[in-house]
């Protein structure tokens, strides 16, 4: 477990960042001593499509490409994410390896939860745990209530 001024630090970044919104104020600072902050330089891969799926990412500064592959074989950018975007939930969630690789765009300061990070809470702190994780799955269903939009909107 991180010291309190870095469990403190990633708790104000947590805020910040919107997507936990629905936890309360003592939920969100147990769930803060279960992420770390990792700094990644400018067009550093995060993660590559096809690896086993251990952490995801909150962007607190920068931006990420998140690139998937083509029948061919080019990688082709499908999203830009900003500060608040999460990414590499889904092979948290379900173990599945990744769906897309991402690379920092900039400079970039992320929070990161281990998928034995979260396992952790589960067992440790159930009620905040089982709300970060409807939090998890609430972005996420907005994010593919947006593509099934966009996709309809290519068939016009």
């Amino acid at each position: 477990m991180p010291d309190s001024s870095l469990i403190n630090e990633i708790h104000t970044m947590l805020l910040d960042s919107g997507m936990l919104n629905g936890l309360q104020p003592s939920e969100l600072l147990c769930a803060a001593g279960y992420f770390s902050i990792s700094r990644v330089e400018q067009n550093q891969v995060i993660c590559n499509e096809g690896d086993a799926g251990t952490f995801m990412c909150i962007i607190h500064f920068g931006a990420v490409s998140v690139l998937k592959t083509n029948s061919s074989g080019e990688a082709l950018e499908i999203a830009k994410l900003r500060k608040g975007r999460a990414f590499g939930e889904m092979a948290v969630l379900d173990g599945e390896r990744r769906s897309a690789s991402c690379v920092a765009i900039s400079e970039c300061t992320l929070l990161i939860l281990a998928k034995d990070s979260l396992d952790k809470m589960l067992q440790e702190a159930p009620k905040p745990a089982a709300k970060l994780i409807r939090a998890i799955a609430v972005a996420m269903s907005k994010r593919l209530r947006m593509a099934d939009g966009q996709l309809v909107e290519q068939q016009l």
